[in-house]
């Protein structure tokens, strides 16, 4: 949810230049596997249309090119942190769970299995700290707080 949401904030204030990807560290991780319909549901609260099989996952551990092109880092939790931290690739990048970028403690947990309801929450959780940080985001990833490109 957090990789679509942060695209169309970026795209609706014309900023440019920034790739986003999200890949998954947990045992279950799999590359190919299928936004579920809880989150789609949710994104779509936030008029995010996203077809079933329009975004599929990434396990990181099978895919390290993805932290040595990475110029920010951005976990929801803080095992997950700590995992990615351990990665070959991981070194001299900035590593932060989104609440730690927006200013704030404590993790954003993983919704899955958990229902309709926690989903939704998680998402408004996402866009709120998203919004908070978007600039130190952006100045962060190499592209300045204000600028375009």
């Amino acid at each position: 949810m957090a990789h679509v949401l942060l695209e169309r904030m970026l795209a609706e204030r014309g900023v440019a230049g920034v790739r986003v990807r999200s890949a998954g560290v947990a045992r279950y991780a799999r590359d190919g596997m299928i936004a579920s319909l809880d989150a789609r549901l949710a994104l779509r609260q936030h008029g995010v249309q996203l077809e079933e099989e329009a975004f599929v996952s990434t396990a990181l551990v099978e895919h390290p090119e993805l932290l040595r092109e990475a110029s920010l880092v951005l976990t929801m939790t803080t095992h997950q942190k700590d995992i990615v931290a351990a990665l070959p690739g991981a070194a001299g990048r900035p590593l932060l769970t989104l609440r730690e970028l927006a200013g704030e403690t404590g993790d954003i947990e993983d919704p899955a299995a958990q229902g309709e309801d926690v989903f939704h929450a998680c998402c408004d959780e996402i866009v709120r700290c998203l919004e908070k940080s978007l600039g130190r985001l952006l100045a962060l990833a190499g592209h300045g707080a204000g600028r375009s490109g």
